[in-house]
């Protein structure tokens, strides 16, 4: 259900604005911008109550399906003066409309809601926009049913692909498929296929600060092209970094919006897919933003949730992706919270790195399990050390630092052994002036490591947190 919920939100921003001009008899041309959660119309001020009338009847059927939980807000102003005073009024508009709802309500406004009574929305937004929608060439519209997004069919349609079209509709749909092919995999198939520990997540990511970005615009055509570059980055990369050999079977897009995403699958291939984002959205804005100044709209914060449990499902895990991409973006611009950390990307090639050589240190090893339980007895100590030289004022000396990890790591006489031990305690440890200090993505290293040898055959029972 929320994945079809996600899709049909993410296709009504997308044909209804299209359906107006249509149903309208006006050109293609006026759309300005739409998806991501909104659109931007120009129509003559002549069709205007047709226009609003439109809308409204669309608002209703959409308020109906969705029980109440969703309203279709608009607003309208002349195009007179510049697009900054416009957009103004515009954002006033939509303000005033979303804090009073019950404006203009007829009577009975106030009246417990009722579900709609055909019973259709389970097999709409299960079988319409999970299966049938899944693999089709076209999304319509029709005037019986306003708020419905119909695949393959309607009385106005449009066709749908991943690649940018002037008379389509851009859309990311990737989702990893069931063994037959036939049906989207389960959280659980989704939790049997990944490395190590069997569960799944969410990730979830946003642009920075992209409002004040769009603020600082001064037409109406920058506007548009923004939003439009935006938008197909999203629709377009994610589907092509979702179609790749790594992720194709173990990652499902849950939506694609104009500044943001969502996605579920696989634990072990959500790390690596946001690393991978990260580092296209960086060269995106470097070739798309190189002329505007200033750090606004360049950078995006990432979060991810792991399903802690069997009983987890999509919604609470998903909830919990946003509120760790809320503590992201209170904390710094331009990083991710993973494992329990917020991390710069740097920060967090430099995890991946030191998750490798613990694994391979591991390897070499007879019981890599103590090994990794061994270091997590050493964060725990170092923690309870750091917090006591903070109490009395003083810093933790480094040599008991270093001891304790050299007793973590184990003493050997292999030399392969001991050089990796070298490498590891240099990635863990900071040197200071005066003492040293523990590397902020040396945990995120850990939890990673140990996540993916849980269930494997060499480690044996879960080692726990």
């Amino acid at each position: 259900m929320l994945t079809g919920r996600s899709r049909w939100i993410s296709l009504l921003c997308e044909v209804l604005p299209r359906a107006l001009l249509a149903r309208l008899g006006l050109a293609r041309v006026l759309l300005g911008s739409s998806g991501g959660g909104q659109f931007l119309v120009v129509v003559p001020a002549e069709v205007l109550p047709e226009a609003g009338n439109f809308l409204n009847e669309a608002g209703a059927r959409i308020c109906r399906l969705s029980e109440g939980r969703l309203r279709l807000v608009t607003a309208w102003t002349e195009n007179l003066g510049d697009w900054s005073i416009v957009r103004k009024r515009l954002g006033d508009a939509m303000r005033r409309s979303r804090g009073t709802p019950a404006a203009g309500a007829e009577a009975g406004f106030f009246d417990p809601f009722e579900t709609a009574a055909d019973g259709t929305a389970l097999e709409y937004f299960t079988r319409m926009l999970i299966r049938e929608f899944q693999n089709a060439q076209s999304v319509g519209w029709s005037a019986e049913y306003p708020g419905l997004v119909v695949a393959g069919a309607g009385q106005y349609s449009w066709p749908v692909s991943s690649a940018p079209s002037a008379d389509g509709i851009t859309v990311a749909r990737h989702a990893a498929m069931a063994e037959d092919s036939a049906e989207m995999a389960s959280l659980r198939v989704l939790g049997e296929r990944a490395a190590g520990r069997p569960t799944w997540g969410v990730l979830r990511g946003d642009v920075d600060n992209l409002g004040i970005r769009f603020r600082r615009i001064q037409t109406i055509e920058e506007h548009i092209q923004l939003s439009v570059m935006y938008k197909q980055f999203f629709a377009g990369e994610l589907e092509l970094v979702c179609s790749l050999p790594e992720f194709w079977r173990k990652i499902t897009i849950l939506y694609a919006g104009g500044d943001d995403f969502a996605i579920f699958g696989s634990w072990d291939a959500l790390i690596p897919l946001a690393r991978e984002i990260q580092r296209l959205f960086h060269r995106f804005c470097e070739e798309n933003l190189k002329e505007f100044p200033g750090q606004e709209g360049k950078t995006i914060t990432m979060a991810v949730a792991i399903a802690d449990g069997e009983d987890a499902t999509l919604p609470s895990v998903y909830a919990e992706a946003g509120r760790l991409l809320s503590i992201a973006k209170s904390t710094d611009k331009d990083c991710i919270h993973v494992l329990g950390h917020t991390l710069e990307w740097r920060q967090l090639s430099a995890a991946s790195d030191l998750r490798e050589t613990m694994l391979r240190m591991a390897g070499e090893l007879d019981s890599p399990r103590r090994l990794l339980a061994d270091l997590s007895s050493f964060y725990r100590k170092a923690a309870a050390a750091s917090r006591l030289s903070a109490a009395h004022g003083d810093y933790e000396k480094p040599w008991q630092i270093r001891r304790y990890l050299n007793r973590a790591l184990g003493e050997t006489r292999d030399r392969e052994l001991q050089r990796l031990r070298t490498h590891l305690t240099n990635e863990i440890l900071v040197k200071g002036a005066t003492h040293f200090r523990l590397r902020p993505g040396g945990q995120v290293a850990l939890q990673w490591a140990r996540l993916s040898t849980e269930g494997s055959s060499h480690a044996g029972s879960s080692t726990g947190n």
